[in-house]
């Protein structure tokens, strides 16, 4: 059974990523495959009690997400619906590609450490459509998120799902999590950022041409645009704010958020004709996300979970610490394996080979698992939450990562990794 989920897992994102020569959706292709890695792992385990409880374990993890997904979307529709990011674009001066690359890479770093590296690639893709009217510059730009995203949330506790998971499990406490790895994260996100901007020096900003329903949109009214863009934008903020004191899980946040977003939307518009009313309603803005991409990202996230319930992962990671034996090397080999693998089953494996009573809290070894469970994902489009939303807004092909944005997530991968390991031998 298991080289056959193997097979298959493999067949499936072989199939993900030759979408463009194969003239097949990667939505169907992951459904197809997480229908039959689900089918094989059903008639091959006798007790279908057990395996109907890993599959609603899966299935609540998978939807968590994907409401969070949703709700963040949503929200980010309701925003551009009133011109909510005119509040930004409207203050960016600079003509400079290279300057918008900088200013674009350090406020995604930094607002993921705040909100968290999935909904920050959501807010800034959706920003640069707004500031960037070449399609090379905007999925060069939003390489550029993805990487500065996913380096962003490694050192934030509430920046990426892994160090939470961490952070959770006691593995790691907030300050020390922070002090150990923004240095390592922050050279994660700065050398990619500096050839990428060395690439774009000279070049100019062109902005989108706007399209006749753009041109004839309903304008809100500047209060109702700058209402809408703080609402929204501070619903996201407080998410995290939500789930530290009421230990529930975000996506519950964000759907509270989203319907004090809604009812504030009825109340300031109920006045309004209808014809107007409705092309500013978050009724309007949940018929304008990508629910293809929502498809895609439930049956990846259901695809990966039959290798980790088949304890596949939980194997490998077993295996490495035979083999290799160095933890530095593992953990770096985690790293590059979350690029292929979702990071989750990944960290939670290697949360069950080392015990806290063997690497007490705050240990090198957590800190260096959370920097290269989350940052190692920004080498493969698919390897990362932030990576699979970019590829759905902006369509970007797997190809065109791998030979654009891949090799600058790698250095910076790499680099990321001598800082930390630098510093922790010069603090230690």
């Amino acid at each position: 059974m298991l080289a056959t989920l193997v097979i298959i897992f493999a067949l499936t994102y072989a199939a993900i990523v030759l979408e463009h020569p194969l003239k097949v959706n990667k939505s169907a292709s992951a459904l197809i495959g997480a229908g039959l890695l689900w089918t094989i792992y059903a008639v091959a385990i006798p007790d279908q009690i057990l395996v109907n409880e890993h599959l609603a374990i899966s299935l609540t993890g998978a939807a968590q997400i994907v409401f969070f997904l949703m709700g963040a979307m949503t929200i980010v529709e309701v925003i551009d619906a009133h011109n909510g990011f005119e509040v930004i674009t409207s203050r960016i001066r600079t003509d400079s590609l290279s300057t918008l690359l900088w200013q674009t890479g350090f406020v995604t770093f930094f607002l993921s450490a705040v909100l968290d590296n999935l909904t920050t690639a959501i807010v800034m893709i959706s920003l640069m459509k707004k500031l960037l009217g070449k399609d090379e510059d905007r999925l060069y730009f939003a390489g550029i998120i993805v990487i500065s995203a996913n380096a962003g949330g490694a050192w934030s506790p509430i920046g990426d799902v892994t160090t939470t998971m961490l952070w959770i499990g006691g593995q790691v406490t907030a300050i020390p999590i922070m002090k150990g790895l923004f240095l390592a994260s922050l050279v994660n996100m700065l050398l990619p950022l500096a050839i990428a901007s060395y690439i774009f020096r000279g070049e100019s900003v062109t902005p989108p041409v706007k399209r006749r329903a753009e041109v004839d949109q309903v304008k809100a009214t500047p209060f109702e645009q700058n209402l809408m863009f703080v609402m929204g934008l501070g619903i996201l903020i407080c998410v995290p704010i939500f789930k530290s004191i009421t230990h529930l899980p975000p996506f519950l946040g964000i759907l509270f958020g989203l319907g004090i977003l809604w009812l504030t939307g009825e109340l300031i518009h109920s006045r309004k004709d209808e014809e107007i009313r409705e092309q500013l309603t978050i009724a309007r803005a949940l018929k304008q996300i990508d629910l293809s991409s929502i498809v895609f990202f439930t049956a990846i996230l259901l695809a990966v979970a039959t290798l980790e319930h088949s304890h596949i992962l939980t194997s490998l990671a077993t295996w490495l610490e035979r083999t290799v034996g160095q933890q530095e090397v593992i953990v770096t080999l985690i790293g590059l394996a979350s690029a292929v693998i979702d990071n989750v089953p990944l960290v939670a494996a290697s949360m069950g080979m080392y015990s806290l009573a063997q690497h007490p809290a705050d240990s090198f070894l957590w800190e260096f698992i959370a920097y290269c469970a989350g940052t190692g994902g920004s080498i493969l489009i698919i390897g990362s939450a932030a990576g699979v939303v970019a590829m759905g807004l902006e369509k970007i092909s797997f190809f065109w990562y791998l030979r654009r944005i891949s090799w600058l997530a790698l250095l910076g991968y790499f680099a990321g990794i001598a800082a930390c390991i630098l510093q922790y031998r010069l603090t230690v």
